[in-house]
């Protein structure tokens, strides 16, 4: 189904085409002055420049041919104002017609890519052994709605985890674990080489995995001997010893049963859970290709890739791809992420959504993967990097005591406040209250995160972002629920006829339903989820004030009285489509 810009632009270009202009001046887009008008044409004042004519004159002509086969005005009303726009309202007979289109489309009017892409988004990153905290929060929220717009919009979508679990952290779990239970099989010499005879059960919880983590690490960091254990460890892990790998997936099923269970609180789901770990069989050929073609070379011993660029305005180092003892980093398993994910996936695009405050280092994996071709020509490689999630102070997000707050006592605590503000519902039985407020706090969290420009610092504003007033997930179920209260009593099979609005707030709602299919659009091209929020809370607001102004039931003509709920039904799907999209749902009653 086509954007309703889409169509009057079609009109315009082909009246453009008529009056003997380039059809490509006839592009329409909305107004950015909808005191003025609802849609807007100012190609005439670029034709002008080509045929040296007025633009005045050349809006006239176009308007002539373009009002030919609008009979009594019935698809569009338009005036030109200086210096030559085309200013364009919509009819009501126009809106209604293609609003009861969008309502019988399968897609909700969200236009469809003709060529639709392969994309993984990147967008976990947490650390096996370790639990979420607040700091993942947005990657998570943000990277399901990205995932969410995409597959709306027609594209094959993959959501990867990408865990991080290589490297010294599982040297220190592993060295701190053999002191405690040096007596375990892992640790043994004779550790048998078959992984089937090991024990089934891992010999730690996930409660005392996460204190061995953060213990070795600070110990590590004043007893070097203890450090040098570590990175022995780490080393045997990685060439293959039996034990060390038995132990390390034990480390992965418990952490990655946590990690699911976390994640599916937030109702964020991953296509891949895949890690750094999945990388690391490709780094050898990678290295020796990257050295046999010339694109890596050594520099004070360290393999680097130069990624400057003549026209760059600061400096960007080169990415090193091995430190001068050798060891692989980050950059290596991140480059050779991208070669395993060509070669399984071959993505048209590969999205990561990681803090804005790494913008540098994907300048320099971006570029090294170019210049070396690790992907094709056509491959885009983008960095949605996002700002920090801040208290009320201004400072990042902490615990009272001033720690790093875990991510799922954030979501007690607001699931808590959101119980106690369910509970003094007299509408809502006690049965129902928990469920209620889990579906609630979860729109408070999302929502109030999603809201804000990705890449901008926001304040998280715990009672800002309950309230069921002002631009809060809330307020936007409070109206999704009211809509299907009014639905409910009016009964099934009650709705009619789409009919052309008869007053301002039926119009102004009108509108904004008709928006949908080109917001959706936008907001997946400039991979921006904040426009599908400010979208929603502009047609709450404009629902509520119908609301407010209409007597919907209670309307005597029963031709309106069935437009009216025809309206509404079209209005509970759009909104009920927004909030999937941005990753959160509406419950039946509040």
């Amino acid at each position: 189904m086509e954007k309703i810009e889409t169509i009057l632009s079609k009109k315009f270009q082909n009246a453009f085409k008529a009056a003997g202009y380039d059809e490509m001046f006839g592009r329409v887009r909305r107004s950015d002055r909808p005191d003025l008008c609802e849609f807007q044409c100012s190609g005439a004042m670029s034709a002008a420049r080509n045929y040296h004519k007025a633009p005045l004159a050349i809006a006239q002509d176009v308007l002539k041919k373009a009002e030919e086969g609008n009979k009594d005005k019935s698809f569009f009303e338009a005036v030109i104002a200086a210096p030559g726009f085309i200013n364009i309202n919509i009819s009501g007979e126009f809106l209604a017609s293609y609003i009861m289109e969008m309502d019988e489309d399968k897609f909700l009017s969200i236009p469809q890519t003709e060529n639709p892409k392969k994309i993984i988004i990147d967008y976990g990153g947490p650390n096996v052994a370790k639990p979420l905290h607040v700091g993942h929060l947005r990657s998570a929220v943000i990277g399901e709605c990205l995932k969410r717009l995409g597959r709306a919009v027609g594209n094959e979508v993959l959501g990867d985890v990408h865990l991080g679990d290589w490297g010294l952290q599982m040297g220190l779990i592993i060295t701190e674990l053999r002191a405690r239970r040096p007596e375990l099989i892992y640790f043994s010499d004779t550790a048998p080489e078959d992984p089937a005879e090991y024990p089934s059960e891992a010999p730690f919880t996930i409660s005392e995995l996460e204190e061995i983590y953060p213990f070795a690490s600070e110990k590590s960091k004043t007893d070097e001997e203890y450090k040098l254990k570590a990175m022995e460890a780490t080393h045997l892990l990685q060439e293959g010893r039996p034990g060390y790998r038995a132990l390390w997936n034990k480390i992965m099923e418990i952490s990655t049963a946590d990690l699911r269970k976390n994640y599916a609180r937030l109702d964020v789901t991953f296509d891949l859970w895949k890690s750094e770990s999945d990388a690391q069989p490709y780094i050898p050929d990678m290295v020796r290709y990257l050295k046999d073609k010339g694109y890596a070379y050594y520099n004070e011993g360290a393999l680097v890739i130069d990624v400057a660029l003549p026209e760059d305005k600061k400096k960007i180092p080169p990415c090193m791809v091995l430190k001068s003892d050798g060891a692989s980093l980050y950059n290596t398993t991140d480059l050779a992420t991208i070669v395993e994910r060509m070669k399984l996936f071959s993505p048209d695009e590969i999205i990561y959504v990681v803090d804005k405050r790494q913008s540098l280092y994907f300048t320099q994996i971006f570029r090294a993967a170019r210049k070396a071709h690790l992907v094709d020509e056509d491959t885009e490689l983008k960095h949605v990097g996002f700002g920090t999630m801040n208290g009320r102070d201004g400072k990042p997000f902490k615990t009272r005591e001033g720690g790093v707050m875990r991510l799922e006592t954030l979501l007690d605590e607001i699931n808590t406040g959101m119980i106690k503000k369910i509970s003094e519902n007299k509408n809502v039985r006690e049965e129902d209250t928990e469920k209620i407020a889990r579906i609630v706090s979860l729109s408070a969290i999302k929502y109030g995160d999603l809201s804000n420009q990705a890449a901008k610092d926001y304040v998280f504003d715990t009672d800002k972002f309950t309230a069921f007033e002002g631009n809060t997930g809330p307020y936007i179920l409070y109206t999704i629920v009211r809509i299907k209260s009014i639905l409910e009593k009016a009964g099934k099979g009650t709705a009619g006829t789409l009919l052309p609005p008869d007053t301002p707030e039926e119009r102004n709602l009108m509108l904004d339903i008709g928006r949908f299919g080109s917001v959706v659009s936008e907001a997946f091209e400039e991979l921006a989820p904040h426009k599908i929020c400010a979208f929603i809370y502009e047609t709450a607001n404009d629902f509520n004030r119908f609301y407010h102004e209409t007597k919907i039931i209670a309307e005597p003509d029963a031709g309106r009285r069935g437009s009216y709920l025809h309206l509404l039904g079209t209005a509970e799907k759009m909104l009920e489509k927004s909030i999937d999209i941005l990753g959160f749902s509406a419950p039946d009653h509040m």
